[in-house]
């Protein structure tokens, strides 16, 4: 298993209470594409992300994806869920290959929520998920799709060479095209090139940050 004290959450207990945890805790890999949890499934595990990146996003009455969020590890995912008793409020899907660690949540809140230093840690947790919901709100209210591209590749340039153009179209609620055609704005404006692996490279990140500042 994973080095359990790898993980910000539990790095401070102690030998017995990491035996512990192993015994109700278990390490699953992922493909791309594959599902974590859908909207509407009940919350049995806690979710930590270890490796990979996973994508979240809400699906509407035409059946469309809205993507809310993109997890990278180490991260706690949708632990409100948990926290709640209540069915996920969206989707996670897997962008890359990943690896997560599934903990029974009644064990784990059973035998470790008393620890002051997993409790900080959570608020913690929860306190950035605010901040994402607030990014979430910004992001599809206040940005045109210029702003969202640009944003995204300014704040996950590595990520942004690792997926497909269809999959970075995906994950912005824009289309292909829209993607396409604003990268090659960016290319005559100077602010990114691209190398002989069509790999983007952002050769003006003061331009680039003024598209979504």
């Amino acid at each position: 298993m994973h080095n359990i004290r790898q993980i910000p959450l539990f790095a401070k207990l102690d030998d017995a209470s990491i035996d512990k945890l192993r015994e109700i805790s278990s390490v699953h890999s992922y493909n791309v594409k594959e599902i974590l949890f859908y909207e509407g499934d009940a919350p049995i595990y806690m979710y930590i992300l270890l490796s990979g990146t996973l994508r979240l996003y809400k699906t509407n009455f035409k059946g469309a994806q809205i993507f809310l969020h993109t997890f990278r590890p180490i991260n706690l995912v949708a632990e409100l869920a948990n926290f709640e008793s209540m069915p996920y409020p969206a989707s996670a899907e897997f962008s890359t290959k990943g690896e997560v660690m599934r903990i029974d949540y009644k064990k784990l809140e059973e035998n470790f929520f008393k620890n002051p230093d997993i409790s900080i840690s959570i608020i913690k947790s929860l306190a950035a998920k605010l901040k994402i919901m607030s990014e979430v709100i910004t992001n599809e209210v206040v940005l045109t799709s210029e702003g969202k591209i640009a944003k995204f590749l300014f704040e996950n340039e590595k990520l942004f060479n690792e997926l497909k153009q269809t999959q970075i179209a995906a994950l912005l609620n824009i289309t292909p095209e829209t993607l396409s055609r604003t990268l090659g704005k960016f290319k005559k404006q100077k602010i990114i090139d691209s190398n002989a692996a069509n790999e983007i490279n952002i050769i003006n990140k003061d331009l680039l940050s003024e598209l979504f500042s």
